[in-house]
């Protein structure tokens, strides 16, 4: 099994290798589970959540700006989310974003809207 990606800025390849006698296992183990020890997962609420307003607004703007340092950006988020530590839950998900590339910077990162 191989895993690629990255993990902020940096490149993640993983391989991981198992003997089939090991998958033979981890297939058992996992047909021994019983069912009442599944939980289902809820599904997807239709319902917007609570803090997509201020998503969109972080969106915007890195959208508006094209690109702006991490620090930048981080002061702007913490005025939309009202104080630092939800402004940097808000960083995170933009650097974990598809519709944003992150780079180094000199000094420090810099983020770029690449849009949909």
């Amino acid at each position: 099994m191989r895993i690629r990606g990255q993990i902020g800025a940096w490149p993640v390849d993983l391989t991981i290798e198992l003997a089939p006698e090991e998958w033979a296992q981890l297939g058992r183990r996992l047909d021994s589970v019983p069912a009442e020890a599944v939980v289902p997962t809820p599904a997807a609420s239709t319902t917007p959540r609570q803090d997509d307003g201020q998503w969109a607004a972080a969106r915007d703007v890195l959208r508006k700006a094209g690109q702006l340092s991490g620090p930048q950006l981080l002061e702007q988020l913490e005025g939309i989310a009202g104080n630092v530590a939800a402004g940097k839950r808000l960083l995170v998900r933009l650097r974990h974003s598809s519709e944003v590339k992150v780079q180094s910077g000199a000094d420090a990162p810099v983020y770029h809207w690449v849009g949909e």
